[in-house]
């Protein structure tokens, strides 16, 4: 199935229903008095979590979305049926936002949670609702109100408590599918791994932790290159990040130079994703001999200057990524008790989580606008003449552009 990410669409509530002007008519029965019933309320447009999903493919293609109308009111006092609800099943970790205004309405993290995007339009009132002592047959009726209507974007972002970085090639594959059961494609070439993966690393008997691993960075990554910068958005919800480094490089580069290739972008794309705690990881360390080894770690260590942890693995050979492992699942229960401790650092966290959501998506909206810009010729805003706006323009989401050429 393909991995769709991030969506338009566009849903709208159900109009409540009119009321009735309707009048008692029965044998015997003389100036009976109004008996006009109110309408229905619409249906209201619901996003729910569904921990079956993981993409928004179904989204892609099927774009709008409308809850049924309430019916108008009847006769001898009878309301009318209200709309049934429409309810949009969404995968787990799924940014709901409000495409005209960039608003969050809201995040839908747990299964079942529901979300109210399109809330129905109020029903109508009958005649019977206006009959006073002054007024005894009332031909007054009210309109049932429009539902809501909205333009929506979705985000989906994986959930996961480790998020991996690290160029292409740097094993970080290879690494998932030797401390879980998760099976991404591995090959000797860049961009193996072109979608999210997730894999969940038991620790011990009843501990458990989720990682992601994401399209490798290029250098220029934060500018557009490559696959990896809008699959960066998925490590926004991460805990801890794992900057994987190949220590025995086939092409004779540099492990040092390739490392802060990822730490340029990473701090290019969002400076509050950097801030997360990242650990070193050096992997491929079956590719050198243990005097080799030493030396490049303790080089590496010195050229970035890093303070953090830092471990050396081999992936392919499993060799110390169960003490990672271990690590990790400590890191992270310590994290959770600190933040039960400390209300402050616990308040510090939330606020770092919401500068990353928010330098993420604008890092991404930039793009897509310079790409917008690109695909009309343009530079810049500035160079936009009022001429050149299509009120009919709709995104196409990276489909096909067809180019009409005439002989």
């Amino acid at each position: 199935m393909k991995f769709v990410d991030e969506v338009s669409i566009f849903v709208k509530a159900g109009d409540g229903g009119n009321g009735m002007m309707s009048f008692r008519r029965e044998k015997f029965i003389e100036k009976g008095g109004p008996n006009g019933g109110d309408g229905g309320d619409g249906g209201s447009v619901y996003l729910e979590a569904d921990e079956n999903l993981n993409t928004l493919v179904d989204y892609r293609y099927t774009r709008r979305f409308a809850a049924k109308n309430g019916e108008k009111g009847g006769s001898t006092d009878c309301t009318g049926a209200k709309g049934d609800d429409l309810i949009l099943p969404v995968p787990v970790g799924t940014t709901v936002i409000d495409a005209g205004t960039q608003e969050v309405i809201g995040d839908l993290t747990r299964p079942g949670q529901r979300l109210l995007v399109a809330q129905g339009g109020w029903h109508g009132l009958g005649n019977t609702r206006f009959k006073s002592s002054t007024n005894r047959a009332p031909r007054q009726t009210t309109p049932g109100k429009p539902g809501e209507a909205r333009d929506l974007k979705l985000e989906l972002k994986v959930l996961a408590d480790v998020g991996l970085l690290g160029l292409p090639n740097a094993g970080k594959s290879t690494f998932i599918r030797s401390v879980s059961a998760a099976k991404p494609k591995v090959a000797d070439y860049p961009f193996t791994t072109l979608v999210p993966n997730l894999g969940v690393v038991s620790v011990g008997r009843y501990k458990s932790f989720v990682v992601a691993d994401i399209p490798g960075l290029i250098e220029g990554a934060s500018e557009g290159a490559g696959l990896g910068i809008r699959f960066l958005k998925h490590l926004a919800r991460t805990r801890l990040l794992l900057h994987l480094v190949d220590m025995a490089p086939v092409d004779g580069s540099d492990p040092a130079e390739a490392a802060e290739v990822i730490i340029r972008e990473l701090e290019k794309f969002s400076p509050a994703l950097a801030e997360r705690d990242r650990w070193l990881v050096l992997n491929k360390a079956d590719q050198l001999l243990e005097e080799e080894r030493e030396e490049r770690v303790r080089s590496v260590v010195e050229r970035l200057d890093w303070k953090g942890p830092v471990h050396v693995i081999s992936a392919l050979e499993s060799e110390g990524t169960e003490a990672l492992s271990q690590a990790i699942m400590r890191y992270l229960d310590e994290r959770e008790l600190r933040k039960a401790e400390d209300p402050a650092y616990a308040e510090a966290l939330i606020e770092l989580d919401r500068r990353i959501e928010d330098e993420a998506r604008a890092r991404l909206q930039a793009l897509d606008d310079r790409r917008a810009l690109r695909r009309a010729g343009l530079k810049s805003v500035d160079d936009i003449g009022d001429d050149d706006w299509d009120d009919d323009f709709e995104d196409d989401e990276d489909g096909p552009e067809i180019i009409y050429v005439r002989d």
